[in-house]
């Protein structure tokens, strides 16, 4: 049974800043005996030629993916070949699907969060290989319920993922996978249901630490894009940051 987390984040991500590189993220994952992992960059798909002989050498299988913003919800695409970084509808990904073969999970479905598919997983069900236990839950708060109720009712496999932003996320919440060391065999384990969730909650400290932590990261983040934005509408203008007082 393969160690596999299916929804990782780099210092390559466009969207979120996290302060790890993608080879640390591999270190780590060697420290915790992980088999395999998926880089999901937001709306970014990350080029793993570069990554392969350091992941291999180390044990590691690098699945490709990409946490996608779909008509303005988050969906994992994960080893197609090509054409996922072009998914814009649900439309799109249908056609996808048809043409080329890979793994679709729905990561945090019912999260309190726009960003999450919610009540728009009804409509394409059909979309969906697997449903995503998100590892950001504490004993008391679980908002993984609705997914697992959900993922019964149509019956779809249940994938665990840390959704890693911070190392000390990764190994909490995690999937055993019963496949072979590539890629394609563990999609096409999970697609045919041969996994099974291991996860371990969040103390209610560690939950609020690291909330604070991405949502400062966040509001960093946001403030950069938003001065480059402007940066670039009125080149040579000071920006938001330049223009605070000392």
């Amino acid at each position: 049974m393969l160690k596999v987390d299916f929804h990782t984040h780099t210092a390559d991500d466009p969207q979120d800043r996290i302060p790890y590189t993608t080879r640390e993220l591999i270190d780590r994952a060697v420290l915790l005996g992980f088999d395999a992992l998926a880089v999901t960059l937001h709306d970014k798909q990350l080029a793993l030629d570069s990554l392969m002989p350091y992941a291999s050498e180390r044990g590691i299988v690098l699945i490709r993916g990409i946490e996608r913003t779909i008509e303005g919800k988050h969906v994992l695409l994960l080893n197609f070949r090509r054409g996922a970084d072009e998914v814009r509808s649900f439309e799109d990904l249908a056609r996808l699907k048809r043409r080329e073969q890979g793994l679709v999970i729905a990561p945090h479905p019912f999260f309190p969060a726009a960003s999450c598919l919610r009540h728009v997983i009804h409509g394409h069900a059909d979309l969906f290989d697997a449903v995503e236990y998100n590892g950001m839950f504490t004993a008391a708060v679980n908002f993984n319920r609705p997914a697992e109720r959900w993922a019964r009712l149509h019956d779809k496999p249940i994938v665990g993922n840390g959704d890693v932003h911070r190392l000390m996320q990764l190994g909490t919440t995690y999937s055993r996978v019963d496949a072979q060391r590539d890629p394609d065999s563990i999609c096409e384990a999970v697609a045919r249901g041969h996994v099974r969730v291991e996860a371990r909650p969040h103390s209610a400290l560690t939950t609020v630490r690291l909330m604070a932590d991405l949502f400062l990261a966040d509001a960093f983040a946001s403030r950069s894009r938003n001065d480059e934005a402007c940066e670039r509408r009125n080149p040579g203008q000071q920006t938001m940051r330049e223009r605070r007082p000392a």
